[in-house]
């Protein structure tokens, strides 16, 4: 069973874009290091972009005491990508990792934690949850992003159960500011074609609506290291969303959307067609998806600040693993009240949020401890919260914040956070946060190895909620280098938990066994981002990410490290402009070995090698408002080698095999660490009418 319990305030009317901006000083209060500047305006980014994520209301960026990274719907179209999934790799320390080389299905790694320790928010609201936290990333469009919001480390106090490893919020376009056409129509060499379109349009003065539509068509065969299996799933995907932003008195918040998302997908052997859906002929796995998203906030009409949050989600799947059926539905309703007063230095936050989720599946997830009754979940959650933001100088900030989350299985969670900012001037600050943080799992919507086939899912015992204790260190230096400034970001974080539950693919090569870790887990690292502006056209942005993810077992002293979480990963990212708008931008990630995996005497390596995906784009944008972009995707050719083992016998009927398979190996989708998808091109044009 998993559940999300938290609370995030949605304040759709603040949307800026990561745009430049200027640090000025009075003369008498200048620090030595700018006055050697010749009183030149210093260059600077996000110094005062208004953040919601990281303390449930507006602030400036450079006053929160919690560390919020912000990235700009034209950050992530230096490498266009048709869903949020594959463009978030483009953040330092968030990995987008693929669960299956067959239907490619994944979720999202911040720090080497699973992407069950990732909260991804739309708006501030749970959309992304349960099911979706495999099935639904994909479906997120970049169309929709105004800008999105990335907090590293705990934040339990304020979203719940599977914010232990850090929080992502999609901040989407504001009706009332968003352009009144944009189209983008982009096609791929291996016949991916994407195609974004939005409009919007007033009813009078005080009302906007904005309506996107995305549809992505991937339906072309391939199979270039010559398995039999497609090397990228097929999908056909639709996502409608319609936003409404209200004008109101004093700028009062209100606003209300609405999403639907259909999806086909299937990965599996060359031949397979439809026919063969659920049978053990030939091997596929075909997966369809509907959901439905609604979320607003309403700002209460009177002089107290008082705002009301509400979001509700469908999602019902239809999925043949080979002849392996999952058939899942899942209904979430949330609301959240908070009260924001404002006492002398002090910010005061008081809310309540209510829950409740309806999970039922085919699977013995949902049956009752005696096998014979399918229990489908119906979770009520009620949890209370308070935070105090206190602003005790200009250069110290403090925030201490709590929550108590009650249900009816595992009763009362509390969750304590602190969080202190120290900046003695512009161009230094310290943050430092600390919280416990929690998590209940549902092992069948979480992991996609238990719902392949592959393997027998057991659960050894009744599974507790996971705990965690979290500190995060984050320094950041702006050094003025002539008339700009070099912005280094460097943060060190180390997280201890207990309970943890593993699956242990390693016992027996047939099975996955759940269990509470019995012993305790590790996530431990540092990083640093680096950009730079320099006097010639030229910004380059670089980052590093040190990871080392691991548990130990009662009476073992060896670490047995994370699955696919690499000791070293990193991001670049250059970006040339010429005098004539042509734009080239030179993007990738790289990762170090990380372990995978493997089988018993597995003659695949148990760690992955080094690799680098790079991609380079070039664009030129026109006054009237067109945009035309090319380049190529994985520039060096890598792809993972090995990734699925004996891919000629999906449905192992020869694994007894004493002279072709002595060691018994059995089919296995789990090896893979990287996209399949060769060297391509890619080529679009963009349409802006403001």
């Amino acid at each position: 069973m998993k559940r999300i319990l938290f609370s995030v305030v949605l304040l759709s009317s603040y949307c800026f874009s990561q745009e430049s901006d200027s640090l000025t000083f009075n003369d008498s209060k200048k620090p030595d290091s700018a006055k050697t500047l010749n009183k030149k305006e210093i260059k600077t980014k996000n110094i005062d972009d208004v953040v919601i994520t990281g303390t449930i209301k507006p602030i400036s960026r450079s006053k929160s005491p919690v560390a919020v990274e912000i990235y700009s719907q034209k950050y992530f179209q230096k490498n266009p990508t048709p869903n949020i999934f594959e463009a978030i790799a483009m953040v330092n320390g968030v990995k987008p990792q693929l669960n299956c080389s067959v239907c490619n299905t994944g979720d999202i790694h911040i720090n080497g934690l699973e992407g069950p320790y990732t909260m991804i928010l739309i708006d501030g609201m749970p959309i992304v949850s349960s099911l979706s936290t495999v099935y639904g990333l994909s479906g997120i469009p970049n169309s929709l992003v105004d800008r999105i919001e990335v907090v590293k480390g705990p934040a339990s106090s304020l979203y719940g159960s599977e914010a232990m490893g850090g929080v992502i919020n999609i901040i989407t376009k504001n009706a009332l500011t968003a352009p009144k056409l944009s189209v983008d129509v982009m096609t791929t060499s291996w016949a991916e074609n994407n195609i974004d379109f939005s409009t919007k349009f007033n009813l009078g003065k005080n009302v906007a609506s904005l309506l996107s539509l995305n549809y992505f068509n991937s339906t072309k065969r391939f199979d270039e290291n010559n398995d039999n299996f497609t090397d990228a799933a097929l999908q056909n995907r639709i996502s409608v969303f319609n936003k409404w932003n209200f004008q109101r008195k004093e700028n009062r918040l209100a606003s209300f959307a609405l999403r639907y998302l259909y999806e086909d997908r299937f990965g599996g052997e060359m031949q397979w067609n439809k026919s063969y859906r659920g049978s053990d002929e030939v091997y596929g796995e075909n997966i369809y998806t509907n959901r439905v998203e609604a979320f607003g906030v309403y700002q209460w009409p009177m002089k107290e600040n008082i705002v009301t949050q509400f979001s509700y989600n469908f999602h019902d799947q239809n999925s043949f693993y080979g002849n392996n059926p999952f058939v899942a539905r899942q209904k979430v309703a949330f609301t959240q009240t908070y009260w924001d007063k404002k006492l002398g230095n002090h910010d005061l936050i008081v809310g309540a949020t209510f829950k409740r989720t309806f999970y039922d599946d085919n699977t013995a997830g949902t049956l009752s401890s005696d096998g014979l009754i399918n229990e489908p979940m119906k979770s009520p959650i009620l949890g209370l919260f308070i935070q105090d933001q206190w602003e005790i100088n200009e250069k110290n900030t403090l925030l201490l914040g709590y929550r108590f989350d009650y249900d009816k299985i595992h009763h009362a969670v509390h969750s304590p956070r602190f969080a202190w900012k120290f900046s003695p001037n512009p161009y230094h600050t310290l943050r430092f946060n600390f919280g416990t943080g929690f998590r209940v799992v549902n092992l069948f919507t979480e992991d996609h190895a238990a719902l392949t086939g592959s393997r027998d899912v057991v659960i050894k015992s009744d599974l507790k909620p996971e705990r965690s204790i979290n500190g995060n260190l984050n320094y950041i230096s702006k050094i003025p280098v002539g008339d700009k400034l070099l912005n280094l970001d460097a943060s060190a974080f180390y997280t201890y938990f207990s309970n943890k539950i593993v699956g242990d693919f390693d016992t027996d090569h047939q099975k996955i066994i759940y269990d509470n870790l019995q012993g305790y887990g590790i996530s431990r690292g540092a990083s640093l981002n680096i950009d730079y502006s320099f006097s010639f056209p030229l910004t380059v942005n670089l980052g590093v990410t040190y990871l080392d993810v691991y548990q130990k077992f009662d009476g073992n002293n060896e670490k047995s490290q994370q699955l696919h979480a690499p000791k070293w990963s990193g991001t670049y990212n250059l970006t040339y402009r010429f005098r004539n708008n042509v734009t080239v931008d030179f993007t990738g990630q790289f990762y170090g070995p990380m372990r995978l995996p493997v089988l018993p005497d597995d003659y695949r390596p148990e760690y992955s090698p080094f690799y680098n995906l790079a991609n380079i784009q070039i664009s030129k944008s026109f006054k009237s408002g067109f945009e035309v972009y090319g380049g190529i995707k994985n520039v060096f050719n890598f792809t993972p080698k090995d990734p699925l083992m004996r891919p000629f016998d999906p449905f192992d009927k020869n694994v007894n095999d004493p002279v072709n398979n002595p060691n018994h190996y059995t089919f296995d989708t789990t090896y893979g660490y990287a996209p399949m998808q060769k060297i391509r091109g890619f080529l679009g044009v963009r349409y802006t009418l403001k």
